[in-house]
C-alpha cells in the first residue's frame, strides 16, 4: 500500500473496511433470534438446528489464523474482495435455503469467508492511520464490532416478525455490495509473495483442535459432558491435535503460526487478556437475553431494545478512550474498564425478575463502557507493536482468542446455570415438608397446597423459578470474581516509552 494512495483515500477506506466489519459482526447475532422460525422452515429438531449456529463458529474459527499467509500470497486487496464477495453470496444462498443440510453447508461458506474480515479490517486501520491516530481508529473498530450484539437481536427480531427469517441473510446484500464498491475503488493492494507457503501440518492440527475444541463446547451441555462418550472422543481428538500442533510449532523452519509473534510481550499479553474479556463480557450477555425473556416474561423485540443502550455505553466510552490512547496510561484505561465490568455485575447479583427496566438499561450502559475502556487500549496495545507485516496474522490470533474465550465463557456459564438450577432445586424442596407453617396459611394454600396435583404443580413451578434466580445470581457473581482477578494481570503490560503523550498506549522497550 503506498502511503500516497493510503493518505488521500483514508477516510473511504476507513469507511469501506467499518462497512465489511459491520456485516459480519451483525451476522453473527441477527440468525440467534429467528433460529425458531428456521427450525419449524426446516423441520428440524432442537439439538439439529444449534448446528446453524455452530457451523458459523467452527469454519470462522478455523479460517481466522491463515488470514495473514492469504494476504501475503494473494495480496490484502484480493483476499478482501473475495472475503466480502463469498460472505454476500453465502448470504444470499442461507436466505434461499430449503433444508437444513443446505442451510448448514451455506452457513459454513459464511463462515469461511466471513473469517478474515475482522482481522483484515484491523491491519488496514492500523496502515493507512498515523501511530497518533491508531487509537481513534481501533475506537471506530470497535464500535462496528459492537454494533452486531446491539442491533443483530432487534433488528433480527423486526425483519423475522414483520417479513420472513431468510431477510436476515438478505439484509448483507445492500451491505455487501456497498464495501465491495469501495474497497474496488480505493483500497490500495499490498505486495504479493508468490513465494509464500502455508504449513498445511500446522493448519490441519490447528483446525482439528478448534473444530473438536467448538463441537465439544456445544454438544457439552446436550450430552451431560463427560458423562457422554462422544464428548471423551471430541475431547481427545482436541488435546491431541492441539499437542501435535505445539510441538511442531516449535520445531518446524516455517512452522504456520511463528512463535516469534510472541516474544513480543504485549501482544502474548493482550492475546490472552481479550480470551477473558470475551469470557467476561460476552458470556454475560448470553444470559441476559434468556433471563429478561424466560424470567421477565419481555417479548422478543422488547428484550432487545432493553438490552441495546448498552451499546450507547460502549460507542460512547470507546470514542473517549480513542482520544486517550497515547495520552493516559493503558494500565489506567484497561483497569478503569475491568472496575466498571465489575461494577456492573455486582449490581446484577442483585437482581429479581422484579428489576425494573430503567435498572437494565442503567446497568447495561455501565457494562458497555467497560467494554468501551477495554477493547479499545487493548487492541491498539496488542497489535501496534509488532511489525507491520506482523499484523495481519497477529490480528488473526488476537481474534481467535477472543472466539475462544467467548465460546468457553458462554459454555461455562450455561452449564453452571443448568447445573445450579438443579442443585437450587433440590435444595428448597427440602424446605417444603408438611411440618412447614407457610404452607398453613390460607393466601400461600389457596395457589400452593401440597395436598392437591395443582397446588404441587404451581409451588413446583415457583420453586423452580427461585432456583433459576439464585442461578443467575450465582454465574454473575462468578463473572465479577473473574474480572476482579485479571485486575492485577495488568502488570505484564510493558510501559510506554517516551512519556504520556507516547504514540503508542504501551510501546515494547
Amino acid at each position: 500500500m503506498t502511503a500516497a494512495a493510503a493518505v488521500g483515500n483514508r477516510a473511504a477506506i476507513t469507511a469501506c473496511v467499518i462497512l465489511a466489519t459491520v456485516m459480519q459482526a451483525l451476522d453473527t447475532t441477527i440468525a440467534n433470534i429467528a433460529l425458531p422460525y428456521i427450525q419449524g422452515s426446516v423441520s428440524a429438531s432442537q439439538d439439529q438446528i444449534n448446528w446453524v449456529l455452530t457451523s458459523y463458529i467452527v469454519a470462522a474459527a478455523i479460517m481466522t489464523p491463515p488470514t495473514g499467509f492469504l494476504a501475503a500470497r494473494f495480496g490484502r486487496k484480493r483476499l478482501f474482495l473475495a472475503s466480502v464477495a463469498g460472505f454476500t453470496a453465502a448470504s444470499m444462498l442461507c436466505g434461499m435455503a430449503q433444508s437444513l443440510t443446505q442451510i448448514v453447508l451455506f452457513r459454513i461458506l459464511q463462515g469461511l469467508f466471513g473469517a478474515a474480515l475482522v482481522p483484515l479490517s484491523q491491519s488496514v486501520l492500523f496502515d493507512v492511520h498515523p501511530k497518533e491516530q491508531q487509537g481513534f481508529a481501533m475506537a471506530l473498530f470497535g464500535v462496528a464490532v459492537m454494533v452486531g450484539p446491539i442491533l443483530g437481536p432487534v433488528l433480527g427480531g423486526w425483519l423475522t416478525e414483520n417479513y420472513t427469517w431468510r431477510w436476515v441473510f438478505y439484509i448483507n446484500l445492500p451491505i455487501g455490495a456497498l464495501a465491495l464498491a469501495g474497497i474496488t475503488t480505493f483500497l490500495p493492494d499490498t505486495e504479493r509473495k508468490a513465494d509464500a507457503k502455508l504449513d498445511w501440518f500446522g493448519f490441519g492440527t490447528l483446525s482439528g483442535a478448534i473444530g473438536a475444541l467448538q463441537v465439544l463446547l456445544d454438544r457439552g451441555e446436550q450430552l451431560d459432558w463427560f458423562g457422554s462418550g462422544e464428548i471423551w472422543i471430541e475431547s481427545i481428538v482436541a488435546a491431541s491435535a492441539f499437542y501435535l500442533f505445539l510441538v511442531h510449532t516449535f520445531t518446524a523452519e516455517a512452522p504456520f503460526v511463528r512463535p516469534a509473534l510472541f516474544r513480543d510481550r504485549n501482544f502474548t499479553a493482550g492475546t490472552l487478556f481479550i480470551a477473558i474479556v470475551g469470557i467476561s463480557y460476552l458470556a454475560s450477555l448470553a444470559l441476559l437475553t434468556p433471563y429478561v425473556q424466560n424470567l421477565m416474561n419481555y417479548p422478543i423485540v422488547t428484550a432487545g431494545l432493553v438490552l441495546g443502550p448498552r451499546g450507547i455505553g460502549t460507542m460512547g466510552a470507546m470514542l473517549i478512550v480513542g482520544r486517550l490512547v497515547g495520552r493516559v496510561d493503558t494500565h489506567l484505561l484497561l483497569a478503569t474498564g475491568l472496575g466498571l465490568t465489575a461494577w456492573s455485575l455486582y449490581g446484577m447479583t442483585g437482581w429479581t425478575p422484579d428489576v425494573a427496566p430503567s435498572t437494565i438499561v442503567a446497568n447495561g450502559v455501565i457494562q458497555g463502557a467497560g467494554l468501551g475502556f477495554l477493547f479499545v487500549p487493548l487492541s491498539t496495545v496488542t497489535l501496534s507493536t509488532l511489525a507491520p507485516e506482523q499484523r495481519t496474522e497477529g490480528a488473526g490470533i488476537y481474534n481467535l482468542s477472543r472466539n475462544i474465550g467467548s465460546s468457553i465463557g458462554i459454555s461455562a456459564v450455561t452449564s453452571l446455570l443448568t447445573q445450579n438450577i438443579q442443585a437450587n432445586h433440590a435444595d428448597i424442596v427440602q424446605h417444603v415438608t408438611a411440618v412447614n407453617r407457610v404452607l398453613e396459611h390460607p393466601a400461600v394454600s389457596q395457589f400452593w397446597n401440597p395436598a392437591t396435583e395443582a397446588g404441587r404443580a404451581a409451588l413446583d413451578a415457583m420453586i423452580t423459578r427461585q432456583a433459576e434466580i439464585i442461578a443467575y445470581v450465582d454465574d454473575f457473581k462468578l463473572m465479577m470474581l473473574v474480572t476482579l482477578a485479571a485486575i492485577p494481570l495488568l502488570v505484564v503490560f510493558r510501559k510506554a516509552a517516551g512519556g504520556a503523550r507516547a504514540a503508542h498506549a504501551v510501546a515494547a522497550d
